[in-house]
Order: C-alpha cells, then sequence, then structure tokens
C-alpha cells in the first residue's frame, strides 16, 4: 500500500485554502468539521450583503477551490485527501443561500449537506465518479450543496 506524502504546512496558501485554515486536519470527521467551518464565512457575507453576496462568494470560492486543489493533490498524491475541506465549505455555503440567519434553518442545512454529502446518490455520485481531478472534488459537494438548498428551501415553503 503506497503512502501518502506527509501534509504540506498551513502557511503554504493552497494547504490552508483547501484546508479550510486547518479544519479539515481536525480528529474524526474532517468533512463534518469542514462543513461546521464554513459557517462563519456564510454567515458573515450573507449578514453583509443577503442571499446574493454569499452566492458571488460560492462561486469565488469554486474558482480559488479549483487552482487550490489542483495544486495540492499533486503535493498529496492525487485521490481527495480527508484534509481537504474547501469542497466542503463551498457545498455547505451554497446549501446556505436560502437560509435565514436562524440557529434552527443553519442546523438543518448542515445536516442536510452532510446527508446527501455522505450518501452520493445520483448526480452527486456521478459527479464525483466522472469529473476529473479538482471538479470532481469539488462538484459532488457542489450538488450536495444544491439538493440541501431545495429541501430546505422547500422545507421552509412548507412550513410557512
Amino acid at each position: 500500500m503506497a503512502r501518502r506524502p506527509p501534509l504540506p504546512p498551513l502557511n503554504n496558501a493552497p494547504a490552508l485554502i483547501c484546508t479550510w485554515f486547518g479544519a479539515g486536519r481536525l480528529p474524526l470527521v474532517p468533512g463534518t468539521w469542514g462543513s461546521l467551518a464554513a459557517l462563519p464565512f456564510a454567515v458573515f457575507l450573507d449578514w453583509l450583503g443577503g442571499p446574493w453576496l454569499l452566492a458571488a462568494g460560492c462561486v469565488v470560492l469554486f474558482v480559488l477551490g479549483v487552482w487550490a486543489t489542483n495544486r495540492y493533490l499533486r503535493v498529496r498524491g492525487g485521490g481527495d485527501p480527508q484534509d481537504l475541506v474547501i469542497d466542503e465549505v463551498i457545498g455547505m455555503s451554497i446549501a446556505l443561500i436560502g437560509a435565514p440567519l436562524e440557529l434552527r434553518d443553519y442546523a438543518l442545512a448542515v445536516v442536510l449537506f452532510r446527508s446527501f454529502d455522505i450518501l452520493k446518490f445520483g448526480p452527486i455520485g456521478w459527479a464525483e465518479r466522472r469529473a476529473p481531478g479538482a471538479y470532481g472534488v469539488l462538484l459532488d459537494d457542489v450538488i450536495a450543496g444544491f439538493f440541501a438548498l431545495l429541501v430546505l428551501v422547500v422545507v421552509r415553503w412548507i412550513a410557512a
């Protein structure tokens, strides 16, 4: 079994971005830590400029994520290393585009996003298996984020 190279230090820009400032290196459940670490970013952008600014932030993060992920994968040896969580940050932020600034809705968005991210049904799993390199790493979480956003909007509509 081939061993992965050592973790790049966090003073390296792609490592800092891909691990979302080290959140991906927290123990046991790095994807969940990455999702939770996305909350301050998403809440701040939503508070500052509403859903449009958060959506724009997601686009910027995706472009930055592709750049950083391509470089990080070269150092880490390809695949989808567990400490790489920029994909969870982007997907979680997408899921929060439709959430009001309320703890209940944020909690539901986290549960929905993580569920879709873990189960990887339909187009989520397809994107992970078929898209090349950084796109494959990021796109499955982007799609999971959109599914979570859709369910969150429907739940809020039904509850209204």
